[in-house]
């Protein structure tokens, strides 16, 4: 049965017409007479089961099918076979230019329908083999990207551009949700390779073991990179197209460094990255190790997560820093 309590519900309300009659059903249940007949005729015809109060489907049986004028057709098709990209809202300024009266939403039924009848010509991206010269159709398989979950918790991962004079510069940077932990670095290529080789070097010094990260969908974080969190078993969360808010955390963090570091800086990112990467070391040891954060209960990012420790974990390690030659032959 489609819908078992409503039918219940008719058979009540039948039971109740015969002992009360027509006036008292018509006030308890706003049925009017002629529904009531109509459900005591569907019972009957079942032999008194209860199938037949189920509720039917009201859609028509037969339903109104568009017809489109012969010459507005025929119009529509040497159009798009001539200008295979021509959308309805242009399409329409042209029919009505050429004598037909038709509105942007009808033009776009019409397109539907003769795409459906497989009238319009059939486009597609092909690549040539360059070994055995064979032409095929190019063929795009879109993987399902994981969203991260509703508690947030992991590290975010951003890339900033920078453009000094005609010099392009991109500073990958990351942070942990949780203990505001935050680390970057400067390269001179901007693609899954240089975001790989900054993951690892993120993981080299973090003072906790990563498994989630969140990145944006950037050709950087893909291919290379998400090779690379699957090897290492760490979980790669994509955030949705133009959401940047979903990034929320390092986006507010790219300001800081911005306005704080970066701004000041742009001469030596320009002429020497690897000078400026030591640089931002430093700058990034006193906004780990003494900057106070307010979500940290005014504490710094590392005195934070010593406090999280127990005493028999070493703690001496956790500031350690990493010298010039970390970055040399990687940006």
């Amino acid at each position: 049965m489609n819908n078992k309590e409503e039918a219940e519900k008719r058979l009540r309300t039948l039971i109740f017409w015969e002992k009360h009659g027509d006036d008292a059903t018509r006030e308890a249940f706003r049925v009017s007479r002629r529904t009531l007949y109509r459900w005591q005729g569907a019972l009957r015809k079942e032999a008194g089961k209860l199938n037949g109060l189920d509720k039917r489907s009201t859609a028509p049986k037969k339903r109104n099918t568009r017809r489109i004028p012969a010459e507005l057709e025929v119009r529509i098709l040497t159009l798009r076979k001539e200008h295979h990209r021509l959308g309805k809202k242009k399409l329409t300024h042209i029919l009505n230019k050429a004598g037909f009266t038709v509105s942007v939403s009808y033009t776009g039924r019409c397109l539907s329908d003769i795409k459906k009848r497989g009238l319009l010509p059939k486009y597609a991206t092909v690549r040539v083999n360059a070994r055995t010269g064979r032409v095929h159709e190019k063929t795009r398989v879109s993987k399902p990207k994981i969203r991260r979950p509703k508690q947030k918790r992991g590290l975010e991962i951003d890339t900033v551009v920078r453009f000094i004079g005609s010099t392009k510069r991109y500073i990958y940077t990351a942070i942990d949700l949780e203990r505001k932990f935050a680390f970057g670095g400067a390269y001179m290529r901007h693609s899954s390779e240089t975001a790989t080789d900054f993951l690892t070097k993120l993981i080299h010094v973090a003072p906790f073991p990563i498994t989630e990260i969140q990145t944006d969908n950037g050709s950087e974080f893909a291919h290379l990179f998400h090779d690379a969190c699957e090897k290492l078993g760490i979980r790669h969360y994509h955030s949705y197209p133009r959401c940047p808010k979903m990034n929320g955390t390092v986006e507010r963090f790219n300001r800081t460094l911005s306005e704080d570091f970066i701004q000041h800086n742009l001469p030596l990112l320009r002429d020497d990255i690897f000078r400026f990467n030591e640089a931002m070391i430093d700058w990034l040891l006193w906004y780990n190790t003494e900057r106070p954060h307010e979500s940290l209960g005014m504490l710094a990012p590392l005195q934070y997560h010593v406090r999280t420790l127990s005493a028999e974990e070493c703690q001496m390690w956790w500031t350690r820093t990493i010298c010039c030659v970390f970055w040399r032959g990687s940006a």
